[in-house]
């Protein structure tokens, strides 16, 4: 790993430090050069910042957060460069310091995520479904608003309708289910009376807070325009703003079957997910021209969606701009944080003051309402505590008042120490609380005996199979499926009265349900696989493989000779003493092994007969290719074997084996596998050569054979230099 990331240091190094040196020009060409070179340099810095919090188990946004600070132009970013006289990401903006060029990005990845957010929004549940959850929401949207204006009002001066205020009012609403989700997973509490109200609790906030995003944008445009309100216009504005977000919102849950009836003309996926993401672009700029935000406009135009045929396609075929742009709004929103305040003894103090109020108001308003609801002290504290995590609406809001010039430098970097403050105790807070001894409800219920079961597949590539065809044959059952935490692949699934979570991780399956929908759970899981082994059994009969394996040695007659490097001299056997397919196999295996190229010898073989016995790798003209994709190697590594009296491989013109290559590639490199099996294939169909190899009697000669560079000449020079440079 600490190769491979000096490696590509010093190779963007060494590509990126001419472009500074000559990053010149003026108008036009100088700012789209500036803006080419500053997202370059910061999709390496956030993509870094991830890295690093994922292998501290943390949240990825809080890595991205912290390298936008560290590389923004209060810090790093603010140091001369060559063609970046006042720093790489210096700009003006009024109150922003990073380039509008730059800002205007992050804007379009906010909508992004908001449009995401509403497609991911379980729609049915916010109408129908668990009244604890609404009541819980509720509370904490009111508590949290009134409290984050009123704290936001005692610590930095101004009435409560302040509009900075109001802002941190709308910030403290914000819920990041996604972190939540993952702690009640690890602790397989998805489906617990706590676990199930959180999850339903956070979906209320999250409209609830674009509805008061909404109201509040409305009073802040008047304001803006008449420097004071009344009662009587607070109370016309937060109608006008209301009015136009329930109005447009309606408007598209009335017509999204329709809409979405339309974009399926387009046929292609790939097409109509890319005209809906248009027209939540569009919408967006419509509610910025109405005073209100754009993400308000992106959401709905997600919500919309969400109860269509397809979202989910929408979801998928988005999901690489969402990896692109999500994380550059993350690092933008760090570097918008003038890290020199928060040295400042007041300011740290502020921050640790709201940061408090903040938990304190999320806990209190959504315990309170939980006691009243059947949950006892300790199911209160734990739905609590588990609604404490900010996030990416709550950094949204902080950026739209910064951008408006509302949230001056100070109170911005307070709200941005809030959203990663509150991340951070949150996690450790819900592990605490689940760990408590004792049940949280004070009635026994079917949703306390919460049934786990995990499944063990075959290996990763099975596991997702699996699980795209469950989630496929539920959809079609009219379930909703409601991604928790896209990275983590974490879904809550429903309808009507059934509720179960689903995670992979790796190859393992796993469910967490109330005891009476187990029986469902595994009857699903059971007839998705029964499905899947049905299509195979198909695929089989009508693909022939048989047949198409006899071409794999057929085509070109000569292989690539910089992927046969792979092919290990010392490892060339000639006169293999196996009398079976197992015992060549295991031959081959025990000389790499002896020439130290494996890491553990038994997983080794066991994943080369574990591919054999899929289907034989006998091909025509005596040849055999054993490979597999295994955790044993670190390198690509490649065996060859010569039998004089031949090896049953089951070839399938009949004949032995006399040629057996030994392939094996780490499971989590991007080496040539597929590559080094064709190049295999065409070398040996070669007779001249496969004849030379016969007739050899030195590991050189058959090197020779085969079309490995003379290692006398320098061949194999581009592996040795790499190998040099990782070094």
């Amino acid at each position: 790993m600490k190769q491979s990331v000096r490696s590509v240091i010093v190779a963007v190094l060494s590509l990126a430090l001419p472009a500074l040196a000559f990053a010149s020009g003026g108008g036009v060409i100088e700012l789209e050069t500036n803006l080419v070179i500053q997202l370059g340099a910061l999709l390496l810095a956030v993509r870094l910042g991830g890295s690093v919090a994922h292998r501290l188990k943390m949240p990825a946004v809080l890595g991205e957060l912290a390298i936008g600070m560290v590389v923004g132009p209060y810090a790093l970013g603010a140091i001369p460069l060559p063609g970046f006289p006042h720093g790489l990401f210096a700009g003006s903006m009024g109150a922003i310091a990073v380039s509008t060029e730059l800002y205007g990005i992050s804007t379009v990845a906010s909508i992004i995520l908001l449009f995401v957010s509403g497609l991911e929004t379980d729609l049915s549940l916010f109408m129908r479904y668990s009244v604890r959850g609404g009541i819980v929401g509720l509370g904490g949207v009111f508590i949290s608003f009134g409290a984050g204006a009123l704290g936001g009002s005692l610590l930095f001066g101004g009435s409560f309708f302040d509009p900075a205020n109001l802002f941190l009012g709308v910030m403290s609403t914000a819920t990041s289910v996604g972190i939540t989700a993952r702690i009640l997973a690890d602790r397989r509490k998805m489906d617990s009376p706590e676990g199930v109200t959180i999850l339903a609790a956070a979906v209320f906030d999250d409209v609830l807070g674009i509805v008061a995003l909404a109201v509040v944008m409305g009073m802040v445009e008047v304001s803006r325009k008449a420097g004071s309100l009344d009662w009587g216009g607070i109370g016309l504005i937060a109608l006008r703003a209301f009015g136009i977000w329930l109005g447009v919102t309606a408007l598209g849950l009335l017509t999204s079957k329709a809409f979405a009836k339309a974009l399926k003309r387009l046929r292609t996926p790939m097409a109509f997910s890319f005209v809906a993401l248009g027209c939540a672009l569009l919408l967006a700029g419509f509610f910025e021209k109405e005073g209100l935000a754009m993400i308000i406009g992106a959401y709905v135009m997600g919500l919309s969606l969400s109860k269509t045929d397809i979202a989910q396609v929408i979801i998928e075929k988005v999901h690489v701009l969402y990896e692109f742009f999500v994380p550059i709004f993350f690092a933008v929103m760090g570097m918008l944080v003038d890290v020199r305040l928060l040295g400042s003894p007041a300011v740290l103090i502020a921050g640790l003051v709201f940061t408090l109020v903040a938990i304190g108001s999320k806990v209190l308003g959504c315990a309170i309402p939980a006691l009243f609801l059947g949950f006892n002290w300790r199911g209160a504290l734990r739905v609590g505590v588990g609604m404490v995590p900010r996030g990416e609406v709550a950094l949204i809001v902080a950026g739209i008042g910064a951008a408006a010039g509302f949230l001056e430098p100070t109170i911005f970097g307070v709200s941005v120490l809030m959203t990663l403050l509150t991340t951070l105790v949150a996690p450790p807070a819900l592990s605490a609380t689940l760990a408590l001894a004792g049940k949280g409800t004070r009635k026994p219920s079917a949703a306390d005996e919460t049934v786990h079961e995990d499944y063990e597949l075959p290996n990763e590539d099975i596991a997702a199979l699996v699980l795209d065809s469950l989630i496929r044959d539920l959809q079609a059952e009219g379930f909703y499926v409601q991604t928790m935490a896209i990275e983590e692949g974490i879904c809550q699934v429903r309808k009507d009265e059934i509720a179960f979570s689903l995670e992979r991780d790796d190859a393992r399956l796993s469910f967490q349900s109330g005891k009476d929908d187990a029986l469902f759970v595994r009857t699903a899981l059971f007839e998705s696989v029964a499905k899947i082994y049905q299509n195979f059994a198909e695929l089989r009969r009508k693909l022939e493989p048989e047949k198409l394996a006899r071409g794999m040695d057929e085509g070109s007659k000569v292989g690539n000779a910089g992927v046969l490097e792979a092919v290990d001299r010392g490892a060339i056997v000639l006169g293999l003493k196996a009398g079976t397919k197992e015992e060549a196999i295991e031959e081959l295996i025990d000389r790499l092994d002896a020439r130290g190229k494996l890491e553990d010898r038994k997983l080794a073989l066991a994943d080369v007969l574990e591919r054999e016995r899929s289907m034989s790798t006998g091909m025509t003209h005596g040849i055999a290719m054993p490979h597999a994709k295994t955790d044993a190697v670190e390198h690509q590594v490649v065996a060859v074997g010569v039998s004089r009296h031949g090896v049953d491989f089951q070839c399938h013109d009949g004949s032995p084996a006399t040629v057996v290559t030994l392939i094996l590639t780490p499971k989590r490199a991007s080496e040539p596998h597929l590559q080094l099996l064709a190049a295999l294939g065409a070398t040996l169909n070669d007779e001249e050569r496969r004849t030379a190899l016969l007739a050899s009697v030195e590991a050189d000669e058959a090197a020779r054979a085969l079309g490995l560079p003379d290692r006398r000449t320098g061949g194999g020079a581009r592996n040795r230099f790499f190998q040099s440079f990782s070094r």
